[in-house]
């Protein structure tokens, strides 16, 4: 028996015809927590132009154009916010994750963001791991953040390399 252990998911710019896919994959997911489609379609508003402060990516299976991840970054003073990553089951241990967080990063010094945050539940192990193997550090919690159960979410940061610390932000 031979182990998937890349991804051959090709990364593109999510588009708002990208969305129900999306979203199935979000209910199966965060079945509890989902977005909701106005949520992305909010996301994506601001993700295009010169003035965009967020970027939104979708990872597609080649051999059949099914969505198997996705990914968003939000971007404001400076400041970056991982808004979601997920990662369909069957991807899972592929490296897919990280190539998502990787192009959320770069594009984190494309805005010229000083700083990474994100928040992850502080059961789900498996993404802190990833985040602190890209030198995410702990630096507390939000109590109850989600919902339902009054799960904790562990706050994340990052310290981006290569900023200006005089820039006018993201």
């Amino acid at each position: 028996m031979t182990a998937v252990t890349t991804s051959a998911a090709v990364l593109r710019e999510m588009r708002w015809w990208d969305i129900a896919p999306v979203l199935t994959l979000e209910h199966d997911l965060f079945p509890e927590d989902a977005w909701s489609e106005g949520m992305f379609w909010s996301e994506l508003a601001h993700a295009r132009g010169a003035r965009a402060t967020r970027r939104y990516v979708v990872a597609e299976d080649p051999a059949d154009g099914r969505l198997v991840g996705y990914a968003g970054l939000a971007a404001a003073g400076g400041l970056g916010d991982v808004q979601t990553i997920a990662v369909a089951r069957d991807q899972w241990g592929t490296g897919l994750g990280a190539r998502l967080l990787t192009d959320l990063l770069q594009h984190a010094t494309a805005f010229e963001c000083e700083e990474v945050l994100l928040e992850v539940r502080v059961d789900n192990t498996r993404a802190q791991k990833l985040y602190e193997r890209f030198g995410f550090e702990p630096i507390g919690f939000r109590r109850g953040y989600y919902q339902p159960g009054n799960v904790d979410a562990l706050v994340m940061r990052l310290t981006v390399q290569g900023t200006e610390t005089d820039s006018d932000g993201c």
